[in-house]
């Protein structure tokens, strides 16, 4: 069964950004230290239900929130996708040390991730 499994914030201004958030709702948020400029959100206490996210500096006005979902299979995901009217928007890609993630949209034109977790991913 998939599930959310993290969500992206795009903002103008990253650093103004994970302030408000840091001061609205005690999220904890620091900078990633990986290939891309990022910052990653922690909403709460592992042993508490929700999810994690991220940051990143917006490169679209139009850019939104992104919720990712986590599948066993991106390729397989993406398939079933566009089977069902879907669209990608970014095909498959690795971030090292996490996995594979694919952007897509619902037939609606709705945006979301799918991520497969794999460490090898380079």
């Amino acid at each position: 069964m998939s599930r959310p499994v993290h969500f992206e914030i795009p903002a103008k201004n990253p650093e103004k950004t994970a302030e408000f958030y840091t001061k609205a709702f005690g999220w904890r948020i620091k900078k990633w230290e990986g290939p891309i400029e990022y910052w990653l959100i922690t909403t709460g206490e592992d042993s508490e239900p929700g999810i994690n996210g991220g940051l990143l500096r917006r490169t679209d006005p139009q850019q939104q929130c992104v919720n990712t979902v986590g599948v066993a299979d991106v390729d397989k995901a993406v398939e079933t996708i566009v089977k069902l009217g879907g669209t990608i928007m970014v095909p498959k890609m690795p971030i090292p040390g996490m996995g594979w993630l694919a952007y897509c949209n619902d037939p609606e034109g709705n945006a979301f991730g799918v991520m497969q977790p794999d460490e090898t991913a380079k």
